[in-house]
């Protein structure tokens, strides 16, 4: 055994690399079914490009933008590591075939919790007509960068996607844009405008969370459930930052399949719009599965941002007097998230708002009804795509709010 140890102890740090790539490729050598967990940034990109290759018609480009290892100036890089390795944020930039050469409003597009990107598949072709739509992946989500989550706090964990949003920006020369974001994702988009309101010529905000707050008497259900044997054993493992990820993980090589199940369900049989085909079924499935069992980084951020019941531990409807972006919100009818929060937050508001529900669509509006869904986005921003006309008719099919 001494004679073993003093062997690896005298290998030069060169030997010791190559032992380590030789290991580290054998590792991936093996087929997927003979891992635990069927996954790896492979994985991830193949799934994306199956899944936009197959249902998109719309040219794009697809880049992995270097943020750096930090805001600059900060002592403190985006995950608190030893190493100060550049950071990346997967973005895809669709342009459509524009015939007068147009140049036309840019449309960033921000994906909610446990989703990417690609859950727009369905939507990049209709609005590809109107805008440039540039879709990414969160910092520690989909195809980009998932570097250790060590954030402590709120105000950390909200630092993590405005700063590495705005490294994004400055790297890819961004100003004067519309930004969109859903549920998670409009939570960081409304924090990102609040901090940077120079930047955003308009804010979409899609079945948004943060505008409920916790005093409500319509939540009074909850804090007596948390006083239940089993509220608190759920809100124990909140607390402990037990997300679905982990169960997904915890399955193994079984994960694909309750990632279906889930999948058929909530956009087969209990759609509340349009159901997905089979091969938008299989290809969603298959890319969801291969983005929620990847390396847990972005998704830790759960506990920080909302409380136990989805509960924002800094709501936006304490802010809405800061509003400096005229914003739309955009809801499914049928969507858990409650636009009445979006009512009084519009009350404070100083600046152009409304309201528009999507009939037939659920808290996945743009994959339930994705006609409604482009709708409402296009009425939202006919001040941006038609300046010159004064009066928009509300469109028949939506209701305001």
């Amino acid at each position: 055994m001494g004679e073993e140890i003093a062997k690896h102890d005298l290998q030069s740090p060169a030997t010791s690399a190559a032992a380590a790539a030789a290991t580290t490729n054998w590792r991936w050598m093996w087929p997927s079914v003979l891992r635990w967990i069927p996954t790896s940034t492979e994985h991830i990109v193949s799934a994306e490009k199956r899944l936009l290759s197959s249902l998109v018609k719309t040219g794009y480009v697809q880049e992995q933008v270097n943020i750096g290892s930090g805001p600059p100036g900060s002592k403190v890089s985006w995950f608190r590591s030893s190493t100060n390795e550049p950071r990346f944020i997967n973005t895809f930039t669709f342009n459509s075939d524009d015939d007068n050469h147009q140049p036309l409003p840019t449309l960033v597009m921000v994906h909610g919790y446990a989703a990417s990107q690609g859950f727009f598949f369905r939507n990049f072709d209709a609005l590809a007509t109107r805008f440039r739509v540039i879709a990414i992946d969160q910092l520690g989500w989909g195809g980009s960068s998932r570097p250790d989550f060590t954030c402590k706090s709120t105000e950390e964990t909200e630092a993590w996607f405005i700063d590495s949003f705005e490294e994004w920006r400055k790297a890819k020369n961004l100003s004067n844009f519309i930004l969109l974001g859903h549920s998670f994702g409009g939570y960081v988009a409304a924090k990102y405008a609040l901090k940077h309101p120079e930047h955003v010529k308009h804010l979409i905000l899609v079945g948004p969370a943060g505008f409920s707050n916790e005093t409500d008497a319509k939540y009074d259900w909850l804090n007596r459930f948390r006083a239940t044997w089993k509220g608190a054993i759920l809100s124990h493992l909140w607390e402990s930052n037990f997300t679905p990820q982990k169960v997904v993980r915890g399955f193994g090589p079984w994960g694909p399949n309750l990632v279906h199940t889930y999948t058929s369900a909530r956009f087969g049989v209990r759609s509340q719009g349009t159901i997905l085909s089979e091969d938008e079924t299989k290809l969603l499935t298959e890319y969801i599965y291969q983005t929620l069992a990847a390396k847990a980084s972005g998704e830790l951020c759960l506990k920080y941002i909302f409380a136990f019941g989805a509960i924002a531990r800094s709501p936006l409807l304490h802010r809405a007097s800061e509003w400096k972006v005229p914003t739309t919100f955009i809801y499914g009818t049928e969507d858990w998230m409650d636009y009445e929060g979006a009512q009084e937050a519009r009350k404070l508001m100083n600046v152009p708002c409304q309201i528009i529900r999507v009939p037939k669509a659920g808290h996945f509006v743009f994959i339930d009804n994705p006609d409604g869904f482009h709708s409402a986005i296009f009425h939202g921003c006919q001040r941006v795509l038609s300046p010159d006309k004064d009066n928009h008719p509300f469109p028949e099919d939506l209701i305001s709010a």
